[in-house]
């Protein structure tokens, strides 16, 4: 279960969260400023200065499927090449971009043309420099139309690239563009050895070469990734010596490893940290820490089922589901129902649109005005020809709280006479053959809430395509122009209007039931130091985290 790293680009990203960890990404609040993330325990006596040396070590649900960021669009993948690949922004403690790669940049022309100076010094982990043809090459590819990514669209946006030396180049757009500067925090690719390879066949999908702050020494496929810290990072040397990310596709047995010594952090779940995590023991060897996580879980419907054609169908869903209910049972209340993609007290969000519409005697009528039936009070609710309403929920295996989900999903339902299924699948696969190609009924699934509100890689029409990120199918015009007028926007209170009538057209579809947003509840071991709860949360500085004492930490058995 991996923890956030800069949000340097998982930030800018959409990404399919495989855990709750995954899922835990802060953003700013709106009027009232951003809140920090909270320790819910002592840090204890002071350990003395940093040093470097140890390891830490992490369970992670999903394993990366690719480690080439504009190929992946889960967390598992991105949450590594993170600590891997490098940007020319990043967010700071405070959610403000500020530069990594990037020595400076200008915005001039109000917002249409950018222009970047590379700090000099930086090197690929292979020895080579990086320049500003490695940052030219990363935007050529990403639009290229052969190159397979969901993320093309930042890039396309860019009326011109312009190299003005070997540290420098300037973009120019025909028109503001929100999320110009947030296209530049994404990962930059080394050109010299991806220049003329296949992106589906390369090596360096699975031993990539970067210049960010460790290096991939080993991945054994089903069992874990190894980390090591980069001696030349140009920031300065990470403290931490290994990162390990043991694949456990289970939170309860993540928490047993945790409880046995072998892991120094997991993503507790509320009832473990409710619960199971009290006392002097559990306060003296590790910190609690909880914030709202800048996600959101949801319920999404195959638009190409003609069981789901009808939109009295997902409203009458809707209504038979109390969301409340669902933040009890399965967050032990530390959450709250979702009202649809954006995280409550941010500045797009729209908290005239309720978020928990709990009416079964509504869900009902409009199922009958549908023409779903049930003829017999404990019978299955048929259709005019008698075909019974009945669809699969599929979710990813190990993420226990999707599927308490899914059961309270099932038993709503099966009030109403509609029987569900629930089935789990491997986070892999059950990205790659499943949500990718749109094998599904409906899915319980989660994204992270990037810190633009622009959400074009995930609801235009344009990307209701096989392996594009609207993978329901979803196409409105109307939701159409509103994506493409409030990216070209940079004043917040002309955008406003514009993201309150999307989250209004949503509301109206219901092409996702919109479920919840839960906290992030991280727990970390105290032998690891350094960590300082900001609005970013709190692994905005993991490289200056570091490890007390002679041990390296949790022993790796094979």
């Amino acid at each position: 279960m991996l923890l956030m790293r800069t949000l340097a680009l998982l930030a800018g990203l959409l990404l399919l969260a495989a855990c709750g960890r995954g899922e835990g990404k802060p953003a700013p609040a709106a009027s009232a400023g951003p809140k920090a993330a909270r320790a819910d325990a002592s840090p204890g006596a002071n350990p003395g200065p940093p040093r470097f040396g140890g390891r830490l070590v992490e369970a992670t649900i999903g394993e990366p499927s690719n480690l080439i960021p504009p190929l992946a669009s889960d967390s598992a993948s991105h949450e590594v090449a993170d600590l891997i690949y490098v940007g020319l922004l990043k967010y700071d403690k405070n959610i403000n971009l500020v530069p990594q790669a990037a020595e400076s940049f200008e915005i001039l022309e109000g917002g249409r043309l950018l222009r970047f100076t590379l700090k000099k010094g930086i090197r690929w982990t292979d020895g080579q420099p990086l320049t500003a043809r490695d940052v030219e090459f990363t935007y050529k590819l990403m639009i290229d139309p052969k190159t397979p990514t969901a993320y093309a669209e930042d890039f396309l946006a860019v009326k011109e690239f312009t190299l003005t030396g070997e540290y420098s180049f300037e973009v120019r757009y025909d028109k503001p563009f929100a999320r110009a500067l947030v296209t530049w925090a994404s990962s930059i690719l080394p050109r010299h050895l991806l220049a003329g390879q296949d992106l589906l066949k390369t090596p360096l999908a699975r031993q990539p070469v970067g210049a960010g702050p460790y290096l991939l020494k080993s991945w054994t496929a089903g069992d874990r990734l190894v980390l090591q810290a980069n001696p030349d990072y140009f920031e300065g040397r990470a403290f931490i010596d290994e990162v390990v990310l043991r694949v456990i596709p289970d939170q309860s047995t993540q928490f047993m490893e945790l409880k046995s010594g072998n892991l120094d952090e997991i993503n507790l779940s509320p009832e473990q940290y409710l619960y199971q995590t009290g006392g002097q023991d559990w306060a003296a060897n590790f910190r609690k820490f909880q914030y709202v996580a800048s996600a959101y879980t949801y319920l999404g419907f195959n638009l190409k089922s003609s069981l789901f054609a009808d939109v009295r169908v997902r409203r009458a869903i809707n209504h038979a589901l109390n969301k409340d209910e669902i933040v009890r049972g399965v967050l032990s209340g530390l959450g709250q129902a979702a009202n649809g993609p954006y995280k409550p007290g941010t500045w797009a969000y729209d908290a005239k649109i309720p978020a928990n519409e709990y009416d079964p005697a509504l869900a009902r009528r409009l199922l009958a005005e549908a023409g779903w039936s049930r003829p017999a009070p404990d019978g299955p609710l048929v259709d005019k020809g008698g075909r019974p309403f009945a669809f699969t929920i599929l979710t990813n295996q190990g993420n226990s709280q999707r599927i308490k989900t899914a059961i309270i999903v099932q038993s709503r339902l099966k009030a109403l006479g509609i029987k569900v299924e629930i089935r789990t699948v491997e986070w892999a696969a059950f990205i790659k053959e499943f949500v990718d190609k749109g094998r599904f009924d409906a899915i319980i699934l989660g994204w992270n809430i990037v810190q633009d509100p622009d959400l074009y890689d995930v609801w235009h029409s344009s990307k209701a395509v096989p392996g594009g990120l609207n993978f329901v199918g979803y196409k409105n015009p109307e939701l159409d122009d509103l994506l493409e007028r409030g990216r070209r926007l940079l004043d917040q209170k002309k955008r406003k209007p514009i993201y309150d009538r999307i989250q209004e057209i949503f509301h109206e579809d219901q092409p996702y039931c919109f479920l919840y947003v839960p906290n992030a509840l991280p727990m970390v071991h105290a032998r690891v130091q350094g960590i300082e709860p900001a609005p970013a949360g709190i692994s905005y500085n993991f490289i200056r985290w570091w490890i007390t004492g002679a041990g390296q930490g949790p022993e790796l058995t094979q």
